[in-house]
């Protein structure tokens, strides 16, 4: 028996043979050239290889797991043709005159470091997105395009890293559990496995070579444990978990398309908090009412220029479309503290978290806020949008804000564009917005209260730091006091109020926010269920 421990990405318990997915690095090797520009022919037709691959993958994800789940091949089609990417391998090639795979390589190792070593989990996730292209191209450049991975029999995966192409190509039906060595609460395994509801962990410390297929294993989603080779009496208790797990799902799965309601008849919606369009799949599959926040800084991370207006535009409308009428609540650029991007030249602080960030850089730098005004105004025009801007503390911010926004209309008008300006709100996140809360009611349409951030300053404990974990309180009497506050005067000038930080899905506050009269939760996709049933049992 061996017992490893590792981070749960979804809860649940399983138990089954293990399949281990060992995949050795394939050896790409340095050549030296003599004709660069055959290369570049050669590297142009894999290009055009991977893209059809990939559009073939869609085709097939769309099919077995619906459009929305499927967008993720797409935002690879668009990593592969990258104008900085692809750059990036051209020049390799004609200034180190050396072989195409060599140089896509090393350019997907680069741009895979430079995702990875960013704080934000979600911009680490991306990580595994950029060597999945990469991967490909190099393979087809050596002739190799991969196997698919079979699977007999129900069995728990077992990988250093799984990528969205060996996913999207796996037996579902067949599959228990994830555990992989690598990977974060955002990675594609992690994704999947929230989508599949099945338990999954990441971070084990396994040697896969130590492993044998078809071996038993126990995987606690609820613990973050793995254990190897149980004995009978941990397999008697892991069946028992089993049992009791798929009567509460069972249980949960009746609440799909029930009014989330008090048992007195107060209403309270559910959205759904994402950072990319291939989320879309998971809100859907959990039956969210729509989104309360769409982190728009996924588009600004890890590339070397700002997004363009069409790329955002796209972006954006894609997300209206696939949730219809349902209200799409999205964040204007939120960049700066733990999330960076080389190109806006920010420069180093002292203390970053209370520095040059999202609405300040917006309003000092107003042509990237503009772009991405104009890019959701027309977006508007496709769905139930609504638009919240972060990092707020005073009134004049919201005026100038306001006076964006109708130049910008003002804009689209006179170049016969069609827009729509939509519902905008504010994020509280700081002890001033809050002391303030009464005046921005009077100029905005609804409040969506950060508790991340809130906490953080409210406590003046910054969440990045481990070794304040100790003294970090979510739920201190001063960050609800701070949250009734906000519910009490944005009520009093007829403006709803949601909550979009981590505090929302925290089912042993949701009474509380309930009797507070809070409107609206937004959480992770996984936790619209629970949070349905937990309100619906209140009186």
């Amino acid at each position: 028996m061996m017992e490893l421990t590792g981070k749960s990405v979804c809860k649940g318990t399983a138990m089954g043979p293990v399949l281990v997915i060992d995949k050795r690095d394939f050896v790409v090797k340095r050549r030296k050239i003599q004709d660069a520009g055959a290369e570049l022919e050669r590297l142009e037709r894999a290009v055009e290889l991977s893209g059809e691959q990939l559009q073939a993958l869609y085709e097939k994800a769309r099919a077995e797991v619906g459009e929305a789940r499927a967008a993720i091949f797409e935002v690879h089609q668009m990593l592969l043709e990258d104008e900085d990417y692809q750059n990036a391998i051209h020049r390799i090639i004609e200034n180190e005159m050396v072989n195409a795979e060599f140089a896509a390589a090393l350019t997907g190792d680069h741009f895979s470091e430079m995702f990875a070593g960013m704080d934000d989990e979600y911009m680490k996730a991306r990580a595994a997105d950029i060597r999945d292209v990469s991967n490909r191209l190099v393979q087809n450049l050596q002739g190799n395009a991969g196997e698919k991975t079979v699977i007999s029999g129900p069995v728990i995966i077992v990988a250093d890293d799984l990528t969205p192409s060996e996913t999207v190509q796996m037996d579902k039906d067949k599959i228990l559990a994830f555990a992989t060595v690598q990977g974060s609460s955002q990675s594609h395994t992690a994704i999947l496995a929230r989508m599949m509801n099945i338990p999954a962990l990441v971070g084990v410390p396994m040697e896969l070579d130590q492993l044998k297929n078809g071996m038993t294993a126990i995987v606690d989603g609820g613990t973050g444990r793995m254990i190897l080779n149980p004995s009978p009496e941990q397999c008697r208790q892991a069946e028992a978990r089993i049992r009791e797990e798929r009567e509460q799902e069972m249980l949960l799965n009746c609440l799909r398309g029930k009014a989330t309601v008090t048992r007195s008849g107060r209403c309270v919606h559910l959205y759904a908090n994402i950072g990319n369009v291939s989320d879309m799949g998971h809100v859907l599959e959990n039956d969210a009412e729509g989104i309360g926040l769409f982190r728009s800084e996924f588009l600004y991370l890890g590339r070397q220029a700002l997004p363009s207006e069409e790329e955002q535009f796209a972006a954006y409308r894609q997300v209206l479309q696939m949730m219809a009428d349902k209200k799409v609540i999205i964040r204007t650029l939120d960049i700066g503290a733990d999330k960076q991007a080389e190109y806006l030249q920010l420069g180093k602080e002292e203390n970053p978290a209370m520095g040059y960030r999202a609405i300040r850089i917006c309003l000092r730098q107003p042509q990237i806020f503009r772009t991405q005004l104009r890019a959701l105004m027309r977006a508007a025009v496709y769905g139930n949008l609504a638009v919240m801007y972060p990092m707020i503390i005073s009134t004049q911010e919201i005026k100038k804000i306001h006076k964006i926004v109708e130049s910008v209309g003002q804009e689209l008008k006179d170049s016969g564009i069609p827009y729509r300006i939509p519902e905008q709100g504010i994020m509280i996140e700081t002890p001033a917005a809050v002391m303030i809360s009464e005046e921005l009611a009077q100029l905005t349409d609804f409040f969506s209260i950060g508790t991340n951030d809130l906490t953080q300053y409210t406590l003046a404990i910054d969440r990045q730091n481990e070794k304040l974990d100790d003294f970090y309180d979510a739920r201190h009497p001063a960050v609800l006091r701070m949250i009734k506050m906000t519910v009490d005067s944005a009520h009093r000038h007829g403006k709803w109020v949601g909550i979009c930080g981590e505090l929302g899905a925290d089912l042993q506050l949701t009474e509380e926010f309930v009797r507070m009269g809070v409107d609206e939760l937004s959480v992770s996709p996984a936790m619209i269920l629970k949070l349905r049933k937990r309100i619906r049992e209140i009186l």
